[in-house]
C-alpha cells in the first residue's frame, strides 16, 4: 500500500508511482463509482481526483498563512501522508501497510528529487521547464519518462531492503588489493586512455571509469583532468546501474555454483562456507552422506572443515544428486535443467549500452559547480559485473557559467524579497558589478535576441535614473532571466542529449573497451561473483572479538563502508545461513540503522541498549588523518521535517564534517560510524573496549590505497 505523487499546485500530475496493492485499491474505489459499461478513469486521473483536496488545502494554507502541514495520518492511523514542496512542485508519499515511517517517506521523496536533479540538472530550478520534462505533451514520451523513474524507485526500495550499503547509504567496495590494482591499471590503459587517444571519440573526454560487482565497487579510476566524484553521486550511479542492469541472482549463483567446483572447494576452507547445493528440480533440503538434513544452523561449523583432497572431488556437472549419490540423475526433468544450467555458463553477448545524460557535481577551474553534464555508459561484462564510463562533452564548459549566473540572480531575488530598497541596494551591492560583467559577456557570446532584450530591460530598471523599477518589477524581470538561462541550459544539455541525437562515443569504441575488460577479467569473473557474497566474513573476527554478531563500519569522509555479508537469496546466504536466525539478525541490523539515524538527528552520537539477547550499539566520532580521536561536540539537533540523515537525500555527513571542521581549521577532520551487534552475555565495558579496537583495526585496513 504505497504511493508517490508529484503534482503542481493545480493538482496536475507530473509523476506517480504506486505498488500493486495501492493500484488495486484505487481500481476498486473508482471502478465501483463509475456507471455500468463505462471504463474507469486513467490511474493518474484517479490519483489526481483522490489527492486534489490534499494538494489544494496544502497550497491554500501556504498562500494564506505562509505555512502548511508536512505530515498527517488518516483516521485510525491507517494511512500516513508526508508532503514536501520543492520549488513549485508538491511531492507526496503515502504508506498504508505500516512498513515505512515518517522518516522513510521523507527520505524517499528526497531521493526522488535527487534522481530528478541527476537526470535534468539545473532545469529543476524552473517550475515551468521541469513540467515539460516530467510531463511531455506526447503520451508515449510521458509514459517512457514515468516508467524510468518508477523503475528507479522500485530499484531503490529493493536495494534499501536488501543491501547494507543502501541501508546506511555508503559505497561498499570489494576488498582484494591484488585484483583491485589489476583492474585500476586496466581501466587506466584500456579504457580511459584508449578513449581519450582515439580519433573517433567525437570530442568526448573520458573522466571516470569504474567496475561494479552487483552493488559493490571493485575498482575506480579518474583521469588527471577530472574533479573528484562525490560519494553521494557514486552511490546514485550505482543505483542507476542496478536499475539498468539488474542482477539475476538466481542464474548467477547457479552458474557460480556449477563452475570450477574443485577450485571453489579448495577455497572454501579459507573463507567460503561448505554449503550443500540444492537440487534445481527439488524443493526439499539436501541430505549429507550420513542422512541428516543440512540446515542453516550447521553452516558455521563447516568453516573449519579442511579442504577435500582432489580425489574426493566430483567431475560431474554440479548436480546435487550426482555429487551426493555418486550416480548421474536419470530423471528427464533433472537432465533438462542441467542442460539449461550449462547454457547459462555460455557468456551471452552483453546488450549494447544506451548512453544516458546525467548531471554530477564537479569542480571546474577551482570553482565548485553542481549539476555539470556528463554522459554515462553502462557496459555489462557478465551478469552481475558491469563497467561504467563517464565522459564529458565539449560544450560542458558552459554549465559553470550558467550556474554562476543563476546563483547570482537567485541571491538578488532573495534580497529583493526581504524588502530591501531595490535600486539603491542593487547599485551598491558588490555582487551586482561582478554579475553585470559576467552577464554582459555571456549575452554578447550567446547572441540570443530574447535574453538580450530581457537583460537590457533589467539593466534599465536598475541603473537608469529616468525609469527606475520597483522591487516587484525587478523580481519579475529577475525571474524571467532565470527562466531564459534555464531554457538555454535545457537546450544545450537535454535537447541535444545522447539519446536525442547528441554527440556520443561510437559503438565500435564502446565495444572495444568492453571486450578488452572482459579479456582482462575472464579468469577472475567467477571469483569476484563469489567474493561479492563473501566480501568480509565474521569468522575472521570471532577469535579477537568474542560475542560479536555483526558490525558495520562507515568512513563518512570517503563515503565507504565495510560489513560482513548478510545476503539471504535463494542460492546464497551469509555465515548465518538462510534460516530464521539469519532473518532475525537482518531485522535487528536494519532496525538499529533506523534507530541510530533518528537519534543522530536529535543530536546523539552514541547509542547503547539491550534488546532481548543482544546488545545494540552505535558510535559516531571524529579523528584526524593520523587516527587520533578528536574531542566530540554537540552535533546540531534537526527538526522532524528537516533533511534526513544520509547521503542521497541531502548529504547530511558532508554538512556535519564542514560544521565540525570550523573548530579545527589546521587539520583534516574525518568522520566515522560503527554499528555493532553483540550477545548480551558480553559485559558492557568489554563491549565498548571491543568497539574501540574494532574501529582501530578497520581504520588501519582502510588506509590501504585500493582506489
Amino acid at each position: 500500500m504505497k504511493c508517490v505523487l508529484v503534482a503542481t499546485e493545480g493538482a496536475e500530475v507530473l509523476f506517480y508511482w504506486t505498488d500493486k496493492e495501492f493500484e488495486e485499491r484505487l481500481r476498486l474505489k473508482f471502478g465501483q463509482s463509475g456507471n455500468d459499461g463505462e471504463e474507469p478513469p486513467a490511474l493518474e486521473d484517479q490519483l489526481s481526483t483522490l489527492l486534489a483536496p490534499v494538494i489544494i488545502s496544502s497550497m491554500t494554507m501556504l498562500e494564506k498563512l505562509s505555512d502548511t502541514y508536512t505530515c498527517f495520518s488518516t483516521e485510525n492511523g491507517r494511512y500516513l501522508y508526508v508532503l514536501h514542496l520543492f520549488g513549485e512542485c508538491l511531492f507526496i508519499a503515502i504508506n498504508g501497510d505500516h512498513s515505512e515511517g515518517e522518516g522513510d517517506l521523507r527520505q524517499k521523496l528526497r531521493v526522488l528529487k535527487y534522481l530528478f536533479e541527476l537526470h535534468f540538472g539545473l532545469v529543476t530550478v524552473d517550475g515551468q521547464l521541469i513540467r515539460k520534462e516530467l510531463r511531455p505533451p506526447d503520451l508515449a514520451q510521458r509514459v517512457q519518462v514515468w516508467e524510468r523513474f518508477q523503475s528507479l524507485l522500485r530499484t531503490y526500495g529493493r536495494l534499501r531492503e536488501q543491501e547494507q550499503c543502501f541501508a546506511v547509504e555508503a559505497v561498499e567496495r570489494l576488498i582484494h588489493p591484488q585484483l583491485c590494482e589489476l583492474c585500476i591499471e586496466a581501466l587506466e590503459r584500456h579504457v580511459v586512455q584508449a578513449v581519450n587517444t582515439s580519433p573517433a571519440r567525437a570530442g568526448e573526454e573520458a573522466l571516470h571509469a569504474f567496475l561494479l560487482v552487483h552493488s559493490k565497487l571493485l575498482a575506480f579510476y579518474s583521469s588527471h583532468s577530472a574533479s573528484p566524484l562525490r560519494p553521494a553521486d557514486l552511490l546514485g550511479l550505482i543505483l542507476l546501474v542496478q536499475d539498468l542492469c539488474p542482477s539475476d541472482s538466481a542464474a548467477e549463483d547457479n552458474a557460480a555454483d556449477n563452475t570450477q567446483p574443485s577450485l571453489r572447494r579448495l577455497q572454501s576452507s579459507q573463507n567460503i562456507p561448505l554449503q550443500q547445493a540444492w537440487s534445481p528440480g527439488s524443493s526439499a533440503p539436501t541430505r549429507s552422506s550420513a542422512g541428516t538434513e543440512t540446515d542453516s544452523f550447521s553452516l558455521p561449523e563447516e568453516y573449519f572443515t579442511p579442504a577435500p583432497s582432489p580425489g574426493e572431488q566430483s567431475s560431474g556437472s554440479g548436480s546435487t544428486v550426482w555429487l551426493d549419490g555418486g550416480t548421474p540423475p536419470t530423471d528427464a526433468s533433472q537432465i533438462q535443467i542441467a542442460e539449461d544450467t550449462l547454457q547459462t555458463l555460455i557468456p551471452d553477448s552483453p546488450a549494447p549500452s544506451c548512453p544516458r545524460r546525467i548531471f554530477l557535481d564537479a569542480s571546474v577551474k577551482d570553482s565548485y559547480c553542481p549539476m555539470v553534464p556528463h554522459t554515462m555508459y553502462c557496459l555489462p561484462l557478465w551478469p552481475g559485473i558491469s563497467m561504467v564510463l563517464l565522459t564529458k562533452s565539449p560544450g560542458a564548459s558552459m554549465a559553470p557559467v550558467l550556474y554562476q549566473l543563476l546563483d547570482g540572480f537567485s541571491l538578488l531575488e532573495k534580497k529583493l524579497k526581504e524588502g530591501q530598497e531595490a535600486r539603491s541596494f542593487l547599485r551598491s551591492h558588490p555582487l551586482m558589478g561582478d554579475l553585470r560583467q559576467r552577464m554582459d559577456k555571456f549575452v554578447k557570446n550567446h547572441k540570443g535576441q530574447e535574453i538580450q532584450s530581457t537583460w537590457q530591460e533589467f539593466k534599465t530598471k536598475v541603473f537608469s535614473k529616468s525609469e527606475p523599477g520597483s522591487s516587484w518589477e525587478l523580481l519579475q524581470v529577475c525571474g524571467k532571466l532565470k527562466r531564459q538561462l534555464c531554457a538555454i541550459y535545457r537546450l544545450s544539455f537535454l535537447t541535444t542529449a545522447p539519446g536525442r541525437g547528441g554527440p556520443q562515443l561510437p559503438q565500435h569504441l564502446q565495444d572495444q573497451v568492453q571486450t578488452l575488460m572482459q579479456e582482462k577479467l575472464m579468469d577472475w569473473k567467477d571469483f569476484v561473483l563469489v567474493k561479492s557474497r563473501r566480501n568480509v566474513t565474521m569468522v575472521s573476527h570471532l577469535e579477537d572479538f568474542p560475542g560479536l554478531v555483526h558490525f558495520i563500519h562507515v568512513d563518512r569522509t570517503t563515503g565507504q563502508m565495510v560489513a560482513p555479508s548478510l545476503s539471504s537469496s535463494e542460492r546464497t546466504s551469509s555465515e548465518l545461513g538462510k534460516g530464521p536466525l539469519a532473518a532475525f539478525i537482518r531485522t535487528k541490523v536494519w532496525s538499529l540503522i533506523r534507530l541510530a539515524r533518528r537519534y543522530l538527528q536529535k543530536g546523539y552520537t552514541t547509542l547503547l541498549f539491550q534488546e532481548g539477547d543482544f546488545y545494540c550499539s552505535y558510535f559516531l566520532w571524529f579523528q584526524n588523518e593520523m587516527g587520533y580521536k578528536l574531542q566530540i561536540i554537540e552535533v546540531p539537533v534537526l527538526a522532524d521535517d528537516s533533511v534526513p540523515v544520509g547521503m542521497l537525500g541531502g548529504d547530511y555527513y558532508r554538512k556535519l564534517l564542514r560544521y565540525y571542521s570550523k573548530g579545527h581549521p589546521t587539520e583534516t577532520v574525518r568522520c566515522h560510524e560503527l554499528l555493532a551487534l553483540h550477545l548480551s552475555v558480553i559485559p558492557m565495558d568489554m563491549l565498548v573496549q571491543q568497539a574501540g579496537e574494532l574501529a582501530r583495526r578497520l581504520w588501519e585496513a582502510s588506509r590501504v590505497p585500493l582506489l
